[in-house]
């Protein structure tokens, strides 16, 4: 999602029981959270105990993006910083660092507004594969820590807008957005430079076959599949159509008929945020952020509650065993404890 996305809204913070391993043994002075829980369904409290809360792991981000964990090297977080165009590294005990910077335009001036990388996963190899707005492209971060390879930067011979967020099929084929955030400059909120007059889900097959899957939607965001990839779900990050998608994936990896999945336009005027990035867990709820926060729907479309973060929230990604629940919210980086499990890059 893009800074325009930042709508008015409250901000609640509450105590929490403490995060297992988040403060030195000894220590019983309680971690710093934010918001509060809300939940809807009974469902939901077997996804989110009672007394869980969302941990501020790490704060000072000017806009916190696409989180993702890697296992390697006992396990730590990557997520985007947009406007610092970087990306930042977290780990348990180390706390944050800069992991790439430019994590996005590598061109001179700063004009940009949303400069750096956006959505970040990993490829079936383990390698980090980015979203690129300010280079308008999909890259591929090499094992050697710095050399980008470009997997996508055009439809047609035009350039792309600035891909936003993706996720990879179990085959290996690549899914990605592109909206126009990317191309914003300072004090305007026009998109100079666009090339292509429409925002695309794609779908970049594994043998490096690039498919454009709809251009129905006005801000295609976020994505993620359901358990048996059967279902692409596509957040739309356009205040005046705030809805989350469901579209039919077929046989051949196209995209079928879409329906509309969840609608929350009615909240956009009250509540911070707009759809943004998402995940699924191990039996098809999906934890969307959106206005108030993360929601948590499940498989049948039902609002079972929400993590309430009280500030614009943009992304979120499953870590450690699965079971914890890493979001960007805003400024910060959380992480809340959960009972069930979700994919894992």
């Amino acid at each position: 999602m893009t800074t325009i996305g930042r709508l008015a809204g409250i901000l609640t913070v509450a105590l929490c029981i403490p995060f297992a391993g988040s403060a030195s043994r000894g220590q019983e002075k309680s971690p710093r959270t934010l918001g509060t829980i809300e939940r809807n369904d009974p469902r939901f409290d077997k996804l989110i105990a009672p007394g869980a809360m969302l941990e501020i792991l790490a704060g000072g981000f000017d806009w916190a993006e696409g989180p993702v964990w890697v296992p390697r090297d006992g396990g730590y977080l990557l997520c985007s910083d947009i406007p610092k165009n970087s990306i930042i590294k977290w780990q348990e005990g180390k706390g944050k660092s800069v992991f790439l910077k430019p994590s996005g335009y590598t061109g001179s001036g700063d004009q940009l507004r949303e400069p750096g990388s956006n959505g970040l996963t990993l490829d079936p190899a383990g390698r980090l594969v980015a979203c690129d707005h300010g280079d308008r492209r999909v890259y591929r971060l090499e094992n050697d820590g710095k050399t980008k390879t470009t997997l996508a930067d055009r439809y047609q011979g035009k350039r792309f807008n600035s891909p936003n967020d993706l996720i990879y099929k179990s085959n290996g084929d690549l899914y990605f957005t592109d909206p126009p955030y990317g191309l914003m400059v300072k004090g305007s909120e026009d998109f100079p430079g666009r090339e292509l007059d429409f925002c695309g889900v794609y779908r970049l097959s594994k043998d490096g076959k690039l498919t454009l899957l709809t251009k129905e939607m006005s801000r295609p965001n976020g994505l993620a599949f359901s358990p048996d990839e059967k279902t692409l779900y596509v957040a739309n990050s356009d205040p005046k159509q705030a809805v989350w998608m469901a579209f039919e994936v077929k046989p051949d990896g196209t995209l079928g008929s879409g329906r509309i999945f969840f609608d929350a336009t009615k909240w956009v005027a009250t509540k911070k945020g707009l759809p943004d990035g998402m995940k699924v867990d191990r039996d098809g709820n999906l934890f969307a952020t959106g206005p108030g926060g993360v929601l948590v729907f499940a498989a049948d479309g039902s609002h079972l509650g929400t993590i309430a973060t009280g500030v614009p929230t943009a992304n979120c990604g499953w870590g450690n065993d699965g079971s914890v629940l890493y979001v960007t919210a805003d400024k910060d980086l959380c992480r809340i404890k959960t009972l069930t499990k979700g994919r894992m890059p």
